[in-house]
């Protein structure tokens, strides 16, 4: 058998197969259809039947029963039109409900919407918040970090602080060590003049010099007393300061040279001239002008006092303000015209003696400014400060023309015409050309 026959053959056979199934699936659909519509048919028969039967029998009641089927035809007719009337009523009403339900199902159609919007925006907002909440965290992690910084620094700083008091007190019991030494050796050299003194005066008092008048070579002391010209003790010094030598020669009264001018004693001040409340606090700056007219005071009160020095008392004149710490240092200018003054504030200030508001701010070092000077430079000044450095300032400009580091805080300064000397906590002085 050929190929192409036997496909041909293979094609029909599958189309029988199609056929069949589909007449098995339609006749198993309709199956019940057939057997219900068969019973019908029976019963249709059957019926058909008793009623030939039955209207035999009841012809003669069928005209009494008409007019009785009729009324209930007219009854039945009327119940359907109210019942008819009815649907259409409910059909209006089922229309509006309709048209209701359509409204609230937009309605919730645009609700639904509108939420929609708003969870995004929530999203949007929740996502911002948990941003937010990274960020504080992040910001609470750095001011944790710098709180804790801050308590290092200011246990660093009171540590500091104790050091730099302990220092102080070692200083200033140095000092006061230093002081009492001095006074020591002071009072015994005092002791050691008096003693001299004393010597010298009980000598002076038995001893006399005479100068020959006819020569011109330089006069003699004799160096032994002479019986006939002894006086008392009293009356010796007493005449130590009644004669003096002259430059000619009168008589031989006049002839005799005596010690005049000397020191029989020497004291420390022990009564003030003047009290005066100068400053609400401390001062810490006392400068005299060059032509001591004039005095200068400054304090921790943050000021400067101008006073007049007339008749041996002290007036004041004016108060220089502009310093926001203590005063350290204060310098008259050689004119006396201006003032010079160093701070707490890091800075040093420059007034005219006839103004209070300061003229010129010298700014720059790190820690206060303890001294402050004139050089002999017009428009020049000097500073030092704790923070190691000693700067050379220009009054014109108002800046810094020159700075030098130490490894030691400056305590003073002095200036001549090319130098300036500083002294040093270190126990050094340190010596500076300007030019």
């Amino acid at each position: 058998m050929d190929p192409d026959r036997r496909s041909t053959e293979t094609w029909r056979s599958h189309i029988l197969r199609q056929l069949k199934h589909r007449d098995l699936s339609q006749t198993s659909m309709f199956q019940d259809l057939i057997r219900f519509y068969t019973q019908l048919l029976e019963k249709t028969s059957l019926t058909k039947a008793v009623l030939s039967s039955s209207n035999r029998r009841d012809c003669a009641d069928s005209s009494s029963s008409l007019s009785s089927l009729q009324e209930q035809t007219s009854w039945m007719k009327k119940s359907t039109g109210e019942l008819a009337y009815q649907v259409v009523e409910l059909q209006q009403k089922i229309q509006i409900k309709t048209c209701f339900l359509q409204d609230q199902q937009d309605s919730l159609q645009v609700e639904k919407r509108r939420l929609g919007g708003v969870s995004d925006a929530c999203q949007t907002l929740q996502k911002q918040v948990d941003h937010f909440n990274l960020e504080n965290r992040k910001l609470k992690e750095d001011y944790d970090s710098l709180l804790e910084r801050q308590r290092w620094a200011e246990s660093k700083l009171r540590e500091q602080k104790v050091q730099e008091e302990e220092m102080l007190e070692k200083m200033l019991q140095l000092k006061n060590q230093a002081a009492a030494r001095m006074n020591n050796r002071n009072e015994r050299r005092s002791r050691a003049r008096q003693a001299t003194l004393q010597k010298d005066l009980q000598t002076a008092a038995r001893s006399k010099v005479t100068i020959d008048s006819s020569s011109s070579a330089p006069s003699s002391r004799s160096t032994s007393p002479k019986p006939e010209l002894h006086v008392s003790r009293g009356r010796g010094q007493t005449r130590l300061f009644r004669k003096r030598r002259g430059h000619s020669v009168s008589s031989l009264k006049e002839d005799l040279l005596y010690p005049v001018g000397l020191c029989v004693s020497a004291r420390v001040p022990a009564r003030s001239l003047q009290v005066l409340e100068a400053h609400e606090q401390g001062i810490n700056a006392v400068r005299f002008s060059f032509s001591s007219d004039l005095l200068a005071t400054g304090g921790t009160d943050r000021i400067v006092k101008l006073w007049e020095l007339r008749a041996g008392s002290l007036t004041h004149r004016t108060t220089l303000d502009g310093s926001t710490e203590g005063i350290t240092c204060i310098e008259f200018d050689p004119m006396g015209q201006k003032v010079l003054a160093a701070s707490y504030d890091r800075s040093a200030l420059l007034w005219r003696v006839d103004d209070s508001v300061p003229k010129v701010a010298l700014t720059g070092h790190s820690r206060k400014v303890t001294a402050a000077k004139f050089t002999r430079v017009s428009n020049q000044v000097v500073t030092g400060s704790l923070d190691r450095t000693v700067r050379l300032w220009d009054l014109q400009r108002t800046a810094c023309v020159q700075q030098v580091e130490v490894v030691s805080s400056c305590s003073d300064l002095v200036c001549s015409e090319n130098i300036i000397i500083s002294g040093h906590f270190d126990c050094k002085i340190r010596v500076w050309d300007s030019r």
